[in-house]
């Protein structure tokens, strides 16, 4: 470590989030994840040599952490000390086509899935983060598309209220630059953009599961992406995923089902419903306070990439440093 790194760690402090987060992973598991990404690794051939790939992985979840663009990015990276310190950047930076083009090696070989769940078995081997979670509580937010579109558009789906399957209502956009996102209804304001839907562990609020569409798919059908791998004993659910089918996926995976129970016409909800969906409703508070730190802390609330590839990337990025900053907040060093 240069002398100019090793003064910044003195000033920074053992208690910086940065340096926390600069001893908490075992980075080198993560070197391994990455390695061949660039052809150079694999065989010395390809041009100039590449930069360290944990390094602009490292620069990359500061982007995240921070918002940044990936012109901001390199500028931070070349002044701020606790840039230097947490990457080893030092002398040399990227410059911001660089940090681009490695953000999309990484999504076209899928590494930010990859990289997420890597991340989230080193807190558990810590005991940062809950092995098996006694249950999930999933839900959805809207993500708004950094595009705008530039023609009027019809059918337009309330949200939870479009047709199942295939047979939701497909909009009309023409010219935008965002192919993949779709419009939606939600109460009375129409959003242009994705759904996200978020699968948290009901025991610390880590976020186990990521799995983005346009914003018109609706919940009662991506249940099962929702949940993805994640094997809780108990599932916890809003109204917007109670079906037949649902609760029979549930059932048939050895889940219990923790979906509220909906309405219908000419059927309200017994008594003992309205019991039952009150207390299942103070567990899904952890969700919502999972989404209002994305939106607030790391400013998920606003795609900054175009197309659902990469704006699902981000947001799994987002994820990450989400569960990492509860990591941070938690471990205590000596």
């Amino acid at each position: 470590m240069s002398f100019l790194l090793c003064e910044a760690k003195n000033r920074i402090g053992k208690d910086n989030q940065l340096v926390k987060l600069s001893r908490l992973l075992d980075w080198n598991r993560i070197g391994r994840k990455l390695k061949g990404i660039y052809a150079y690794d694999l065989n010395g051939k390809g041009g100039q040599k590449p930069y360290d790939s944990v390094k602009m992985f490292k620069a990359l979840l500061l982007g995240q952490w921070h918002d940044l663009s990936d012109a901001k990015l390199e500028e931070s990276l070349r002044v701020r000390l606790d840039f230097m310190m947490f990457t080893g950047l030092e002398d040399d930076v990227p410059d911001e086509t660089t940090l681009c083009r490695f953000r999309n090696l990484l999504i076209s070989r899928k590494l930010d899935q990859k990289l997420f769940r890597e991340i989230n078995r080193q807190l558990e081997k810590i005991g940062l983060k809950v092995k098996e979670c006694s249950g999930a509580v999933v839900d959805a937010t809207v993500i708004e598309s950094a595009a705008r579109p530039n023609k009027s558009i019809k059918s337009v789906p309330n949200d939870r209220e479009e047709a199942p399957g295939n047979d939701a209502p497909k909009n009309e956009i023409e010219y935008s630059k965002d192919p993949d996102a779709r419009w939606l209804k939600k109460r009375k304001r129409y959003h242009f953009g994705y759904k996200a839907f978020v699968t948290t562990d009901s025991d610390d609020g880590y976020i186990e599961n990521v799995h983005l569409t346009p914003a018109n798919e609706s919940e009662v059908n991506n249940l099962e992406n929702a949940l993805g791998n994640v094997e809780p004993e108990r599932v916890y659910g809003d109204k917007g995923y109670a079906s037949k089918k649902n609760r029979e996926y549930l059932k048939s995976r050895g889940i219990k089902d923790g979906i509220l129970s909906k309405a219908a016409r000419n059927r309200p909800l017994t008594s003992w419903e309205k019991r039952r969906n009150k207390l299942l409703s103070k567990v899904r508070f952890i969700v919502e306070q999972a989404f209002g730190t994305l939106k607030r802390r790391f400013r998920a609330g606003r795609a900054r990439y175009i197309g659902l590839k990469k704006v699902t990337a981000e947001f799994r990025f987002k994820a990450i440093c989400f569960n990492l900053l509860k990591a941070v907040n938690k471990v205590k060093f000596a």
